[in-house]
């Protein structure tokens, strides 16, 4: 594999870190853009890897970072917006990959990967998700043949420091009892951080990947009211989750709009309406039930860096 330049967009994220290791590991220079320099020093320890105080949605500052790259990667995503009218998902998931693109073709870099989310489709139900459709649609069609793109679908990413099986551990904690649920039964396949890692890295030198759009799926598919369940398990709390019906679920959603940090909202109500899961697509490897236990309190220190040990060897390994 040849070294690269390469610039990523969201590398500090929870994908991103684990994206920018293994670029590092793979002896390529990366080029991290943040706003926030300083929040974000423990990467600078990794090697080849820059940091650079950027405001990516500022065209002019953005194509001048891609000067001496020959590959891009754009990471950047957010579930929710602080508004509700679309604007702020446009900005994320519109605006800044196209002029991403832009930047990339002014400076002649051949490849760029995106992350997109399964079921992105313009005419899906959220903003979210037709946000995630337009964008993905419209880098292709101008990517032409001078931009190599390949696009990342994946289910709902779960590992340590996730947003999804943590935000549910945070509020089981809050609610005593009965833990009452929205759209219990929608159904997800999630994906493992590092098998989404690992597939974006390896697709960056595969040819036949140029132009491929995928989406990825762990091993397994559950309703929402069992990944609840089993963080509750993982926990050690005692909790009877009790599914909402659909007028309900909307007006919990409804309410929580308005709840700091929005821990639920409207534009995920109506996400939930397709269940994220497979039909046909990559099918990852690794369970849930072999990683979240080791981050979601039901395992000691030692259990959780042998397990930390036994994947960072098994990673280096296949470098080498």
């Amino acid at each position: 594999m040849r070294e690269r330049s390469i610039c990523v967009l969201g590398g500090t994220g929870f994908v991103g870190k684990q994206v920018v290791s293994r670029l590092a590991a793979q002896g390529h220079s990366v080029k991290l853009l943040t706003r926030r320099r300083e929040r974000h020093r423990e990467l600078l320890v990794l090697p080849g890897v820059s940091i650079l105080e950027t405001d990516v949605y500022d065209q002019n500052e953005l194509t001048k970072r891609l000067v001496g790259c020959d590959a891009g990667i754009n990471l950047v995503g957010i579930l929710n917006e602080r508004g509700h009218s679309g604007k702020g998902f446009r900005k994320t998931h519109v605006d800044l990959p196209l002029n991403f693109l832009r930047a990339c073709e002014q400076h002649r870099v051949t490849r760029v990967l995106h992350m997109s989310a399964l079921n992105a489709d313009p005419d899906g139900p959220s903003h979210y998700l037709r946000t995630k459709g337009e964008a993905e649609n419209q880098i292709h069609t101008l990517a032409g043949n001078r931009i190599q793109v390949t696009s990342f679908r994946p289910s709902v990413i779960f590992g340590e420091g996730d947003s999804f099986l943590n935000r549910f551990a945070a509020l089981l904690k809050l609610t005593p009892g009965i833990f009452p649920l929205a759209c219990a039964d929608a159904r997800f396949a999630p994906v493992y951080v590092g098998d989404v890692a690992d597939f974006i890295v390896n697709a960056l030198e595969d040819k036949s990947t140029y132009g491929q759009r995928y989406d990825l799926c762990g091993p397994h598919e559950y309703t929402l009211r069992q990944l609840v369940e089993f963080t509750a398990k993982m926990q050690g709390l005692e909790r009877t989750v009790i599914g909402l019906p659909g007028w309900l679920s909307k007006l919990q959603a409804s309410v929580f709009e308005f709840v700091p940090g929005k821990p639920f909202s409207l534009d995920n109500y109506n996400s939930l309406s397709r269940d994220s899961v497979c039909e046909q697509g990559i099918t990852c490897t690794t369970s849930l039930e072999s990683i979240a236990p080791l981050y979601l309190g039901n395992a000691d220190r030692e259990s959780r860096m042998q397990h930390f040990r036994t994947e960072y060897w098994a990673k280096n390994d296949k470098v080498g």
